[in-house]
């Protein structure tokens, strides 16, 4: 551990802003999962439904600075374009 005061608080900020980053990162796979699961079930309402919910956790995700933009751009593109091959 650090001996100045500031680092020992960042340490500290670090460790929350890494548990938070991991639970974002974390419920964004399985989001991601739940569509992909629809679609290879070929239900296309349910992976509509799922796909939605997924956008809206990516977006989020962006906003808190855990992914970046274009990294979710990808993610909802592509999801979108396996929905409308169904």
């Amino acid at each position: 551990m650090a001996n100045i005061k500031q680092q020992k608080k960042r340490v500290l900020t670090n460790e929350k802003a890494h548990e938070r980053n991991v639970a974002v990162k974390s419920r964004l796979k399985t989001a991601v999962k739940k569509v992909r699961e629809c679609i290879d079930s070929n239900e296309k309402e349910a992976a509509l439904v799922e796909y939605r919910n997924c956008a809206r956790l990516l977006d989020k995700a962006v906003s808190k600075g855990v992914i970046h933009k274009n990294q979710a751009a990808d993610r909802k593109s592509n999801l979108a374009l396996a929905i409308n091959k169904l």
